[in-house]
């Protein structure tokens, strides 16, 4: 594996950008899928877009991991609704990495696999010229922060696009919980909290055990490995903390090295027997294995106490799935998203005002109706603590569907060659805080 990274990087430094070849394609995006190890590489392909060349070039060594990846897509291009048309082109090979950099097939790079390897695998291609789309978390070990920096920095200077993957925020009710906290006659302002009483609490509940369009899913061993996967704290937390950002701070450029101070943090594992081991990845296992994969972190954003929590547990109850609550506390209302067995595991956004407000009520209605040029059939139902927003079904995207957006907005980017200036120091503000939490739950310190 050095060796590849060694080679990748005397290619890098030949100068050739992606525009070498461009007679192979009259598309102006063509994808390039580099070891893809995660199910989620495959879900960027379960949409057609625009200016993509159906074309896409995979590179990977040999193995159940992409062979699993190809029967997706495959499903993705024989279902009958609305099938795909890719056609996928794939090199197999020990020399993968390499083989990618000198064929320069495409200029857009998508990577979803074994985390271990994903910062080199992102700071060689934006050496090289490549665009980056790549699942989250882009790193996993506090001492690989600084590659993360010096990727953002060659991506500016070779005029390409370097991003990660944030489905949570094409979530609905994310999105009217952001909208609803910028209406200062419904919210108020944000409270700044304590750390026993934070003003922005997160928490995500995952399964190993989950169905992906339709199949049980097996999982890679190194899955359960977290030096390969690495820790919950440093992985799902990466969504949490990102959506702290964009909802506290929308548009706002944050500055890690001042604006984050970490209070708290702590790790413990999940436990799965051998049983449940062959289960989810198809191999016999002899004893249980502990995993840490759950973590919580106390921690201020420009003064802001917030609480992020991430739990995995092997399979979820009957009819429930992946779960998600959040609160923003306001000085005139708490905006929760519930997504337990009262709301049948779909999320809900509540609104449940502090304290008594004249005529609060039509302000709520008279927001809901404020939204309905934007999302028509929204409204709201009165409930003992305050209002249920209730949203048509066709705002409702499940966790497969938000790809097709974020990589929409992705490749919007790549070709205007642009994005909005807080995007990086916000993704990096938002590294730093996981890595500072993983360094601290290691440490025991609280």
């Amino acid at each position: 594996m050095k060796y590849l990274f060694v080679m990748a990087v005397l290619l890098a430094g030949c100068g050739q950008g992606p525009e070498k070849g461009t007679e192979r394609s009259a598309f102006p995006i063509r994808l390039m899928t580099l070891d893809p190890g995660h199910f989620h590489a495959a879900l960027v392909q379960k949409s057609m877009y625009p200016d993509v060349d159906t074309v896409v070039h995979v590179y990977a060594p040999a193995g159940q991991e992409v062979d699993g990846h190809l029967a997706l897509i495959d499903k993705y291009n024989t279902r009958s609704d609305q099938p795909t048309k890719w056609k996928e082109e794939v090199y197999r090979g020990p020399d993968y990495l390499s083989r990618m950099f000198s064929e320069r097939a495409g200029n857009v790079v998508v990577i979803a696999g074994n985390n271990k390897r994903k910062i080199d695998y992102i700071k060689t291609s934006v050496d090289s010229g490549f665009n980056v789309f790549s699942d989250k978390p882009m790193i996993i070990e506090p001492g690989d922060l600084s590659k993360l920096e010096a990727a953002f920095a060659s991506a500016k200077k070779n005029k390409v696009v370097l991003y990660d993957i944030m489905t949570e925020r094409y979530q609905i009710t994310t999105i009217l919980q952001r909208q609803l906290s910028l209406i200062p006659e419904l919210f108020g302002r944000l409270q700044e909290g304590s750390k026993d009483d934070p003003a922005v609490t997160k928490e995500s509940v995952h399964h190993f055990f989950k169905t992906v369009s339709g199949k049980p899913l097996i999982r890679p061993v190194w899955y359960f490995d977290v030096t390969q996967e690495g820790e919950g704290i440093v992985d799902v937390a990466t969504h949490l903390v990102d959506l702290i950002q964009w909802e506290c701070f929308p548009d706002s450029i944050l500055d890690y090295r001042k604006d984050i101070e970490m209070l708290s943090a702590r790790r413990w594992p999940t436990v799965l027997t051998p049983g449940e081991f062959e289960k989810v990845t198809g191999v016999k296992r002899d004893s249980a294995l502990s995993v840490y994969a759950n973590g919580e972190m106390d921690y201020t954003l420009k003064g802001v106490h917030a609480r992020v929590s991430v739990k995995w547990n092997f399979e979820a109850p009957e009819g429930a799935g992946d779960t998600h609550y959040s609160v923003l506390r306001g000085t005139l209302a708490n905006l929760i998203i519930r997504q337990g067995k009262e709301q049948h595991y779909k999320p809900v956004l509540s609104i449940e005002p502090v304290k008594e407000v004249k005529e609060y009520e039509q302000v709520v209605r008279r927001t809901v109706e404020g939204l309905q040029g934007k999302y028509p059939g929204v409204s709201v139902t009165r409930t003992a603590k305050g209002w249920d927003v209730t949203v048509p079904e066709q705002f409702n995207l499940d966790h497969e569907a938000t790809f097709a957006e974020v990589t929409k907005k992705y490749l919007g980017f790549v070709r205007s060659g642009t994005m909005p200036d807080w995007e990086v120091p916000n993704m990096l503000a938002k590294y730093y805080t996981t890595m500072k939490a993983l360094e601290m739950a290691r440490s025991g310190a609280r």
